[in-house]
């Protein structure tokens, strides 16, 4: 199991309110190219995310799904990516007091070919990767902060 954590300057559930959002996902997730479609129940137990991966017209058609979830604080999803597998990805938020809260994500290879890559490989190829995944999502979360409590001020 791969794991980064980062504080973000935003409440946990300006970050839940950006993993709730399955159309945002192709705008943070690292990799992800387009979004297909989302059930209209995401991120509820079992729902979906219909996803391309890789650059047209190279592009492979997969989906995630959501394996477990407790509103604003975790969401675990089971992401596959056709014949190379899926892996287990966890979001851990813990609020830090005031606007600030810290989000841990986890990533395991489960299954397919890249699940046999030992823990120390699996590491080098996903820490990279989550890392930038890690601060697009904060980024997003802090501006939704930011245009709630512009919104709020305006009114």
């Amino acid at each position: 199991m791969t794991t980064i954590a980062r504080e973000v300057p935003a409440a946990a559930e300006d970050v839940f309110a950006v993993l709730s959002d399955g159309w945002s996902y192709a705008g943070w997730v690292v990799g992800n190219s387009h979004i297909r479609d989302v059930d209209r129940n995401w991120p509820d137990v079992g729902s979906r995310i219909h996803h391309s991966v890789g650059a047209w017209p190279l592009q492979i058609h997969d989906v995630t799904e959501v394996r477990v979830v407790e509103p604003g604080r975790y969401l675990e999803l089971d992401a596959r990516l056709w014949w190379l597998g899926a892996a287990v990805i966890s979001f851990r938020i813990s609020p830090l007091g005031g606007q600030a809260c810290r989000v841990e994500m986890s990533e395991r290879l489960a299954r397919g070919p890249a699940a046999k890559l030992p823990s120390a490989a699996q590491a080098v190829l996903l820490r990279p990767r989550n890392r930038e995944s890690l601060a697009r999502l904060a980024d997003l979360a802090v501006g939704r902060a930011r245009s709630t409590t512009d919104g709020e001020a305006a009114g």
